[in-house]
């Protein structure tokens, strides 16, 4: 009995460590929708509550409008789908959020600008690339008017995903690794300001941004009387920051990212990925040791209610989405990459060329989480909106063709005993 609890624990370690609860979640999704589609759907609605403060907004006949009660309040629908979306996502957001906060830091990837110049200039690269492949094939396909709007689906790199496929072609070595961290970090805080300025949750209303306002105020309060646990600060002006981000019409689930920054933290940044981060007892820290294994749930609940699609669901946003993601994406890298460090001379970080550019950019086009979830507010309901989410599972395949470029252009495993020992305090 004792054995079988251990080797428990040292499988649900591993799943929660490589972010494996999403993969089972989505695959979950797919075989149960491909064998009983009506019962999944009614598994989206369990929970189904009709008022006029939390849920989804109801779109009604007319594109733009909205379904409203008697009096002329607009009725929100809260179910499951909205639960694990709207708020619990939030906490996943808000653990990117401090990532990119924290990387600002001293000794934090986005505190040397001219070291971090090529990074991120490939990071614009990296967004531009898919944006443009995707749109010019909308065009195309002369479907603008109905696909366009899913133009930003591409654009997001997996951080979990991407890594650890890069690890495992690079090693934990050599410089091509804190290279692709840094991009997706960056990656990262530009995909929020787009969820955040063009995907609104129907009309805004921006005084009721007002209160995410009232709430880093709180925040800083909280802070000044020297108040560590991070839990005031979640309860308080978390809730308070996220009630406005809902009735504005910004996505609820960036609704803890403006306290995030006031959270009291460490004075320097240790690093993405680097078991120091385990060490530090700053609230900004502990709020991520306490929620990181939760969240990890929370990416497989969102998997399983996301994920959702027939295999007939494959159409043209299918296509668009890979291929702004699988050629996109590592051009649009390895383009800007190039033309920052010979053109502009920022250069590559020492060991680094060309062909680890590419094999990265490649690891880069693993879109999955944040893709599936733009694609879930990119379109409403309906075939466009399956199709565009099976293009963000299949950029899985960028992990095949990440590891063919990189035999083929002789990428060489690296092994650094010190970052191997750090690592394996992970």
């Amino acid at each position: 009995m004792i054995r079988a609890i251990k080797y428990a624990r040292k499988a649900t370690n591993f799943l929660l460590e490589n972010s494996l609860f999403l993969i089972i979640g989505a695959v979950g999704s797919l075989i149960w929708t491909n064998i009983d589609f009506q019962s999944y759907k009614h598994l989206l609605h369990v929970g189904h509550w009709e008022n006029e403060w939390l849920g989804m907004l109801i779109p009604g006949d007319t594109p733009g409008e909205f379904v409203k009660f008697a009096n002329g309040n607009f009725k929100k629908v809260f179910d499951l789908h909205y639960f694990v979306n709207d708020i619990l996502m939030a906490l996943f957001f808000a653990i990117a959020g401090k990532e990119v906060f924290e990387a600002t830091l001293p000794g934090g990837p986005l505190s040397n600008p001219r070291k971090a110049a090529t990074p991120l200039i490939a990071t614009i690269g990296g967004m531009a690339g898919p944006v443009l492949f995707y749109i010019g094939g909308a065009m195309y396909l002369g479907k603008m008017a109905i696909l366009s709007n899913g133009w930003a689906i591409p654009c997001a790199t997996d951080i979990a995903f991407s890594y650890m496929v890069a690890r495992i072609v690079f090693g934990a070595g050599p410089p091509a690794i804190p290279f692709l961290l840094l991009l997706a970090i960056a990656d990262d805080a530009l995909g929020l300001i787009i969820l955040a300025i063009f995907y609104p949750q129907g009309p805004v209303v921006m005084w009721w941004m007002l209160l995410p306002v009232l709430a880093i105020a709180i925040a800083l309060f909280l802070k000044k009387q020297k108040v560590h646990s991070f839990w005031p600060y979640l309860l308080g002006p978390g809730l308070i920051s996220w009630f406005g981000f809902t009735q504005s019409g910004l996505h609820p689930a960036l609704g803890l990212l403006p306290i995030i920054p006031t959270l009291p933290h460490a004075a320097e940044d240790a690093g993405l990925f680097n078991w120091k981060e385990l060490d530090k007892h700053d609230t900004l820290n502990e709020f991520e040791h306490w929620w990181k294994n939760p969240v990890e749930l929370v990416l497989g609940a969102f998997g399983l209610l996301n994920a959702g699609v027939v295999f007939s669901a494959v159409g043209d946003a299918t296509w668009l989405v890979l291929i702004g993601l699988l050629v996109g994406k590592p051009l649009g890298i390895w383009i800007c990459a190039m033309f920052a460090a010979k053109t502009l001379k920022f250069g590559l970080p020492e060991g680094m060329n060309g062909k680890d550019v590419w094999v990265l950019g490649c690891a880069a086009g693993i879109g999955f989480t944040v893709a599936l979830f733009v694609a879930g507010v990119a379109f409403p309901g309906g075939p466009i909106q399956d199709a565009a989410k099976m293009g963000a599972l299949a950029s899985f395949s960028a992990a095949i063709i990440t590891f063919i470029f990189a035999a083929v252009l002789g990428i060489k495993k690296v092994h650094a005993v010190a970052e191997d020992s750090d690592d394996a305090h992970h």
